[in-house]
């Protein structure tokens, strides 16, 4: 006898009513799992893109609060991630008079984060103002900043910036003055005792075109003038030059230092002055 084992017609019935339920089961989950997945989408991309931001991330700094920051950026409780422009938000900020740069990052699908970076005094010009003198500082991009006084932990110790015509508020150095700045900033964090050593830097504009510097130490009577190329080197040789002078009863006036070796005016005896180099 064979021992095959052939079900009945009703075990293929029950076994096909099965197979269908769970046939419907799965294609009951993954219709649950589309409409899910759709709402998702439309959640994100459709929705949260338009309702206010949840997180504004603000970096700032005084005198500049969250509230400032956020009123020159044109930011209030119903921007969102569609209705917020990054590149203007960021020129806005940007062009604040207080302010050197700004970032402003959009993270999908509501969040926004807003950094600046504040304007650092690299020197110090003084104007006048309701009939006073009151300190104009300037920054290393040569703008004309910020009047009064410094924030606590700003560089105190400047240099003096004068030979200026009528310094104003937001005004900006010449673009041949740039590099000169770029100098006295990276000078003061490289060798602050260097600019110390000078109480005044004043700014001369050549008769036909560009400018030379005169450098007034503290601790001489004698000027320097040099080329528009003020640099750690040239600022220190110029120091150990005047030296040469502290027992000197005939000293000059003026060490000339544009041409790249100091040269002064000594008197003869006929009363008649001769050029000297050093």
């Amino acid at each position: 006898m064979s021992s095959d084992y052939y079900p009945d017609s009703d075990e293929i019935e029950i076994k096909k009513k099965s197979s269908g339920k769970i046939e419907k089961g799965v294609k009951r989950l993954i219709l649950i799992a589309g409409f899910i997945l759709i709402a998702q989408l439309i959640w994100v991309f459709g929705i949260s893109p338009f309702i206010p931001f949840s997180d504004v991330e603000v970096r700032g700094f005084a005198p500049l609060n969250r509230a400032e920051i956020l009123q020159i950026a044109g930011l209030d409780e119903t921007s969102s991630f569609i209705s917020t422009n990054a590149r203007v938000i960021q020129e806005r900020l940007s062009s604040h008079i207080l302010v050197e740069s700004a970032v402003v990052m959009k993270r999908f699908p509501d969040r926004l984060s807003l950094y600046l970076n504040p304007r650092k005094a690299s020197a110090v010009a003084i104007t006048s103002f309701d009939s006073a003198q009151i300190p104009l500082f300037i920054d290393r991009e040569g703008v004309f900043f910020k009047t009064g006084h410094l924030d606590s932990g700003e560089i105190i110790n400047l240099p003096v910036i004068s030979g200026i015509e009528e310094p104003k508020l937001g005004a900006r150095l010449p673009l041949e003055l740039m590099s000169f700045m770029e100098n006295i900033n990276r000078m003061a964090s490289s060798s602050p005792e260097l600019l110390s050593a000078i109480s005044e830097i004043k700014i001369e504009k050549k008769t036909w075109d560009g400018y030379e510097l005169v450098l007034y130490p503290v601790h001489s009577s004698i000027r320097v003038r040099i080329e528009n190329n003020l640099t750690e080197d040239i600022l220190r040789y110029t120091l150990l030059m005047l030296n040469v002078f502290n027992n000197d009863p005939d000293k000059p006036r003026e060490i000339d230092f544009r041409s790249g070796i100091g040269s002064y005016l000594k008197p003869t005896l006929n009363g008649g002055v001769r050029e000297q180099s050093l």
